[in-house]
């Protein structure tokens, strides 16, 4: 059995929410600062909240998801439920059961000129050194983006 802990991430980017909404959730953004995970990521699905989400690598393996929560330019939660991998998707063996669900959490907070990001995410000890590595990354992306179309 896998255990799950909590790890956060934040960024302070020089942008409206609106802005670094609209980056996280426009798919040509989203491959642009989810390349920090692996080149090519993508997703297929809607942020709308109820709705199904695959975010996959670009041979199409990645997590099976929903929108658990969507409250536009202010927060969304993704509740990770299993794994596709080869085609296949696993929402029930006992591997995904030990970790299932597991939250990744966004929250755009006002600031004064710009936004504080905060990303919260549930993640399994053998993934936790991946996440502390590629979330800078991702979040440094972001920001650049962001920043870039904002000025």
């Amino acid at each position: 059995m896998s255990s799950v802990k909590r790890i956060q991430f934040t960024a302070t980017i020089s942008a409206p929410a609106s802005e670094v909404w609209r980056h996280i959730t426009y798919l040509e953004s989203y491959k642009r600062w989810a390349s920090a995970f692996a080149e090519g990521c993508y997703f297929e699905g809607s942020w709308e909240a109820g709705s199904r989400m695959l975010f996959l690598a670009p041979g199409g393996d990645g997590m099976v998801s929903e929108i658990a929560a969507n409250q536009k330019n202010e927060f969304v939660s993704i509740r990770h439920i299993g794994f596709k991998s080869n085609g296949l998707e696993d929402t029930s063996s006992e591997a995904i059961r030990s970790w299932m669900p597991a939250y990744e959490n966004y929250t755009l907070l006002p600031l004064q000129g710009g936004t504080k990001m905060v990303v919260d995410l549930d993640v399994t000890s053998d993934f936790e050194e991946d996440m502390n590595q590629a979330w800078p990354k991702a979040l440094n992306l972001l920001k650049k983006l962001c920043e870039s179309t904002n000025a």
